[in-house]
């Protein structure tokens, strides 16, 4: 019996790993844009650029940002294996200072949370 339930787990893993193998995968250009400085009441915008990693079409579910100065706008159609997508994000700068901001994207990739990072500084 204990052979048999050994034999079974090892099977198991093997499809699982497999399984996790076939899922889709972002890979970013880079997770990090810094605006440097910015100007006071001047929108900017950056687009955060992916592949589809994976061997599955890659669909994201949502995403999100850390407060509402920040709206993220991204690809919704399913990106097939080897294709491309775009985050894009656009930070509306109405406060003077120091500012980092977090995007959360939910998808059905291998890692289906990952979070995207801007920062800058607006002055007058």
């Amino acid at each position: 019996m204990k052979k048999l339930i050994l034999l079974f787990s090892i099977v198991l893993g093997f499809a699982l790993t497999g399984a996790f193998a076939q899922q889709p995968e972002f890979k970013f250009e880079k997770e990090t844009h810094d605006f440097g400085k910015i100007t006071l009441n001047k929108p900017v915008s950056y687009s955060f650029k992916f592949v589809n990693n994976g061997t599955q079409p890659l669909i994201i579910a949502d995403v999100q940002s850390s407060c509402g100065c920040t709206v993220p706008k991204y690809t919704s159609t399913p990106i097939k294996k080897g294709e491309t997508g775009t985050v894009t994000v656009t930070y509306d700068s109405k406060a003077i200072g120091s500012f980092n901001k977090v995007l959360t994207i939910r998808s059905n990739a291998k890692t289906p949370v990952k979070y995207l990072y801007i920062k800058g500084v607006v002055s007058e």
